[in-house]
């Protein structure tokens, strides 16, 4: 190959196939086409009353449309996948989608067992793939200037995290949707919002050591939960206490508490359709100093992020080491959550 053809290689949009139309996977569709550094070129999806549907969507122009993840990965020139499926089917599909050479993008939670999440990305770092995962939040233009005041030693020592994602917008679901199923989405604030929160908690304060959480339905007859509690410990005393609730109406916050100050990232609305955040920062001797910061397309930012991994422009923001650390807390929590009592984590390593 000449040099120009690498060149061009280089900036090529990486050709992706989504497995799943869904909620999530529709949103994912239209990221995908508004970016230079990816191109749609297959769409997977089981349900055949949702295939006949796809045709007349634009979004889909020129994309095929296949029966099955197996259907969508026979396509010749796809590169990556992107998965928006059913939790439960992420190991085999991130398996069957290495087998085949393709770097993966997949939905949280990567999976629900940190086996099965070891396999997965032992199986990606021998074939050299990239892994994504849909952890969008560390892709706020806030949270990572919130990461480099406490890289800079601006808050201090940390000493606490206080966050909640909570939000009503599952009443509108079909009560048998995947995403209300004990089965499919065991623990339902956990899968669905609260993870986020670990994840960022994992991202200030490395792997946590151990986690206490209770779930409950008090507001709804969701058969998964609907209000879950979370405090998870770190080995170096600080802890992170997290709310998620399903029968809400929305609110997001993320606060940490350091030995020199706190700051606080409240977000206006729904990360689904932002519309900014509201910063609030306190050192100690100061006045407390609250901005508003402009919303920030970060579901693009992540895929985007992923797709110069895969042309080799920059490394994936999000470690191995972290992926397997939030499955592992994940996995702690759903055990909490069953015995009602504090559960060790497993150590996130290979």
């Amino acid at each position: 190959m000449t040099a120009t053809a690498n060149s061009t290689h280089a900036t090529a949009p990486v050709k992706v196939g989504l497995v799943g139309y869904g909620w999530w996977g529709k949103t994912i569709a239209r990221q995908v086409a508004s970016s230079s550094w990816l191109q749609l070129a297959a769409v997977a999806e089981v349900d055949a009353n949702a295939r006949s549907a796809m045709a007349s969507d634009p979004v889909l122009a020129g994309v095929a449309i296949c029966d099955s993840p197996d259907q969508l990965m026979q396509q010749g020139g796809l590169e990556a996948i992107i998965l928006c499926t059913p939790h439960q089917q992420h190991a085999a599909q991130m398996v069957a989608a290495a087998d085949a050479g393709l770097h993966i993008f997949c939905e949280k939670p990567l999976c629900l067992t940190l086996a099965d999440a070891k396999r997965a990305v032992a199986l990606c770092e021998a074939k050299q793939l990239v892994l994504g995962i849909g952890h969008e939040r560390r892709f706020e233009p806030e949270v990572i200037a919130m990461r480099q005041l406490i890289a800079d030693g601006t808050l201090g020592e940390v000493l606490q995290i206080e966050a909640n994602f909570s939000q009503d917008k599952f009443f509108a679901l079909p009560k048998d949707n995947w995403r209300l199923s004990n089965k499919h989405a065991p623990v339902g604030p956990l899968t669905a919002t609260g993870i986020h929160l670990v994840d960022l908690s994992i991202a200030l304060l490395g792997p946590c050591e151990s986690v206490w959480a209770r779930l409950a339905t008090l507001g709804s007859d969701f058969e998964n939960g609907d209000t879950l509690g979370i405090m998870m410990g770190f080995p170096n005393g600080a802890n992170a206490m997290i709310s998620a609730i399903l029968a809400t109406p929305f609110e997001g916050r993320f606060a940490v508490y350091g030995s020199k100050g706190w700051l606080e990232i409240r977000d206006r609305t729904h990360p689904e359709h932002p519309t900014g955040w509201d910063i609030t920062t306190t050192l100690r001797g100061q006045a407390p100093q609250t901005r508003f910061a402009q919303p920030h397309p970060t579901v693009l930012a992540n895929l985007e992020a992923f797709a110069k991994a895969v042309r080799h422009v920059a490394p994936y923001p999000v470690t191995t080491h972290e992926i397997l650390a939030n499955v592992a807390a994940l996995e702690a929590i759903m055990t909490s959550v069953q015995s009602r009592n504090l559960v060790q984590v497993q150590a996130p390593n290979l």
